[in-house]
This record gives structure tokens, sequence and C-alpha cells, in this order.
């Protein structure tokens, strides 16, 4: 089930529908972008405010966990869960990947907070 959508901040109509990227109302024509404080954007944080698979805050030198196994492009193995990855950077990465870590054994890479929880 998805979330509500906000009402318009024009003229607070609660007939508001998605349109790509934007937000429309049908009844003043009125389009904006959603925003972080929207109900269309599950888990959306505040600025600078990075959260792992539980909900824990992360922060710069923290040692995470990795939760799910990860498949990496061109090697054979895999990253295993409960792999340990200590001292990691927060980053505005691409595609949502916002951890720049280095994991033995594989080398530097960067992470998705969603697949790691704090140690």
């Amino acid at each position: 089930m998805t979330a509500p959508l906000p009402p318009c901040p024009e003229c607070s109509s609660e007939y508001t529908y998605e349109m790509g990227e934007l937000l429309v109302c049908p009844e003043c024509a009125h389009e904006w972008v959603a925003g972080p404080d929207d109900a269309t954007q599950p888990g959306a944080e505040p600025d600078g405010v990075v959260k792992d698979a539980v909900g824990n805050v992360l922060a710069d030198g923290d040692t995470v966990t990795i939760v799910k196994s990860l498949k990496l492009k061109g090697n054979p193995t895999q990253i295993k869960a409960g792999t340990k990855v200590r001292n990691i950077r927060l980053v505005d990465g691409i595609d949502g990947h916002n951890i720049d870590c280095k994991i033995d054994g594989f080398g530097a890479m960067q992470l998705k907070s969603s697949v790691v929880k704090k140690v």
C-alpha cells in the first residue's frame, strides 16, 4: 500500500496525483516537486542524516556489518552477510550508494546504507 499524497500547497485540494517526478493538482493545475517532508518518499531523511537498515543513525568512522550477501560485478565471489566493515565514510554517492569503505579481500567500494547494520 502506498502512502497518501500530500494536498496541494496552493489550493489544499486532496486530489493530487503523480506525473513522473512532479506532483500535480487537477483543480488549480499547480505542479511541484515532492520534497523529503512529503509522504511520497518513505524513508526520506533530512539532508545529512543517513540511517542503516534498522534505523540507527550512521556517522563517519562507524563500524557496520553487511546484512545480506552482495554480488559484485566481475568478481566470482560475493560479500557474505555478517562481514564487518570498519571506519566508514558517509558520502553523497550515485544511485543511493552513500557509504564509502574498504572491505578486506575486496578493496574500496561504495555501499547503500540499506544493506548495512551499525555494530
